[in-house]
């Protein structure tokens, strides 16, 4: 188990925006399957861009910002370079990715000041998470893995920019020459080895388990880190056996980074399962039939099975991977901020006292069924199945919101 001190830890008023903002764009990305016909689905159409960058950069991303602005300096026992910086990396996200989604949907001439915009937010981000990791003589494997997901995300809002400039007719290439390298550089480069690290920091803590080898994490933190470089390089040259042992290469990581997921599984010495169990339980099966159907696409070229596929990424790994630790991470730290003095004074609640019991099973069920009842839509192409599963999301993901704000609030 990873050595943690909250010693460390900012405000949390500075982390809660994250958090809310956050699952606000989980609510409207699930909204927005609504407006999706399931017999006419591209990654082409810009419906689809702007659903992407909905979910990638006002959920997903600013999710994981905030939960970085807690973790790092409490792993590293240093505090921030400058934490107040955090109080504007929200709000420009925030603009930049409403600007992003609605530049694809109504106005071309909207994408480059998104893209601006969410550069600065990201820069100032990758620039403060690199200056406090400056302060650390020695970096652990977690840090590391930080420090390479960050170093992708750089060179990934870069392409982003680009492709944002040519698409608003500012510059002129083909933008399918930096398509995978964006897309690579942001979803495997930062979002899949910033889980890696987090992930083998926060699942040992809140399972209890400890003992457990990190070589397969090194294996899969190596072998993606490899994949992606490849997989621009292949991009850039047009050099496409490249990309396809990228491929290869991005599959094994995955499955060495699940091969430890479940030692620690096997091995945790807390037996229940609550909704993050739970939770993590659908994540870790959605990606496992992300690798599987991913597969099927490549032997049998079907853009249905790819749709499928990145469906399955987003709201089924990513989606209930980050929604399951919000269940954790925001009464640990509300308690520690509201309850951890009052503790030998008089009586605090304990940690599982503040996830609302109802809600957070409402949104586990509720977003598991929409996320199948979605998928069978893609590969079957029925706008019935369609607006069943964005129903049920919509269900669960308010839900889940009720339960962030319930977990926020708790007195």
């Amino acid at each position: 188990m990873v050595k943690i001190s909250q010693d460390f830890a900012p405000p949390f008023k500075l982390i809660a925006p994250f958090f809310i903002v956050g699952s606000l764009f989980y609510f409207f990305s699930s909204f927005y399957l609504f407006f999706f016909d399931a017999t006419m689905l591209s990654f082409a159409e810009p419906k689809m861009l702007a659903f992407v960058h909905l979910f990638l950069l006002g959920f997903v991303m600013m999710i994981i910002f905030g939960a970085m602005a807690q973790l790092v300096p409490v792993v590293l026992e240093v505090g921030h370079f400058g934490v107040e910086l955090f109080y504007a990396i929200w709000p420009l996200l925030l603009i930049g990715s409403l600007l992003m989604v609605f530049g694809f949907l109504y106005s071309p001439a909207l994408l480059p000041y998104g893209g601006v915009v969410v550069l600065i937010s990201m820069m100032i981000f990758v620039g403060e998470i690199f200056l406090t990791m400056f302060k650390v003589e020695k970096l652990t494997l977690v840090m590391s893995s930080v420090l390479i997901s960050n170093t992708f995300l750089f060179f990934g809002i870069i392409f982003g920019l680009l492709m944002a400039l040519a698409y608003a007719g500012t510059l002129s290439f083909d933008i399918n020459v930096l398509l995978k390298a964006h897309v690579y550089s942001v979803i495997g480069g930062y979002i899949v080895i910033t889980i890696m690290g987090l992930s083998i920091v926060l699942v040992p803590m809140f399972t209890l388990s400890h003992s457990f080898s990190l070589k397969p994490l090194e294996i899969g933190m190596t072998l993606m880190s490899v994949a992606v470089v490849f997989v621009i390089i292949s991009s850039l040259f047009n050099i496409s056996w490249l990309a396809y042992l990228a491929y290869a290469m991005a599959f094994v990581a995955m499955i060495s980074y699940f091969y430890l997921i479940y030692v620690i599984y096997k091995t945790r010495p807390r037996k229940e399962n609550d909704v993050y169990a739970l939770s993590l339980m659908f994540s870790y099966s959605a990606m496992l039939f992300v690798l599987v159907i991913g597969a099927l696409y490549f032997l049998v070229g079907k853009e249905s099975y790819l749709l499928a596929a990145a469906w399955l990424l987003f709201f089924g790994f990513f989606a209930f991977l980050i929604t399951g630790h919000i269940y954790k991470i925001i009464p640990f730290l509300v308690w520690f901020e509201k309850f951890s003095p009052l503790v030998g004074k008089q009586k605090v609640p304990m940690l599982a006292d503040m996830v609302p019991y109802k809600s957070s099973q409402a949104q586990l069920i509720y977003s598991a069924t929409g996320v199948l009842l979605v998928t069978a839509a893609i590969l079957l192409g029925s706008n019935l199945l369609m607006g069943a599963g964005a129903s049920f999301l919509v269900i669960g993901s308010l839900a889940f919101v009720r339960s962030v704000f319930y977990m926020i609030n708790f007195k």
